[in-house]
């Protein structure tokens, strides 16, 4: 049985786990000939507070993530990755990869880094790498190492 994908999303936020994510995610891409969709989500309801004294953090954090996939969309094409896109979205990201992102451009592989920044929230709540593994409607790979055995 031969599995072929054409579609891979990976999901970045800045960490070195997605950043380990990110590189299985562009080597998967250039042995199946598939399409990236590099996706950072601005996880809103931690600004809903903030903002209200500070309008200057989400227009920061926007630089930030254009920033961040500027690169990663470079160092996927320098990798060989033919065809890159670029999504940047707002709420919740465990729902947004999941659901909206992954239906909207009919993932059929979603790649992350099974921890990322907010610890916080992991403890409480559980993490966004296991969100998506439990409602996501195509594969899943959740990276722990850089090995590519």
């Amino acid at each position: 049985m031969s599995v072929r994908y054409h579609n891979i999303l990976v999901a970045v936020d800045g960490s070195d786990e997605a950043r380990r994510a990110f590189k299985k995610a562009s080597l998967l891409c250039t042995e199946h000939g598939a399409k990236l969709i590099i996706v950072h989500i601005v996880d809103t309801r931690t600004f809903a507070s903030v903002e209200h004294y500070d309008r200057t953090i989400l227009s920061e954090t926007e630089e930030y993530a254009n920033n961040m996939l500027a690169e990663y969309k470079q160092q996927a094409l320098d990798a060989g990755v033919k065809d890159v896109t670029l999504v940047i979205d707002y709420g919740s990201p465990k729902v947004k990869i999941a659901k909206d992102v992954a239906k909207k451009h009919e993932i059929d592989l979603i790649v992350t880094g099974a921890t990322g920044l907010n610890a916080v929230e992991r403890f409480l709540i559980g993490s966004v790498s296991e969100h998506i593994a439990r409602h996501a409607r195509c594969d899943v790979l959740i990276v722990r190492t850089d090995s590519n055995e």
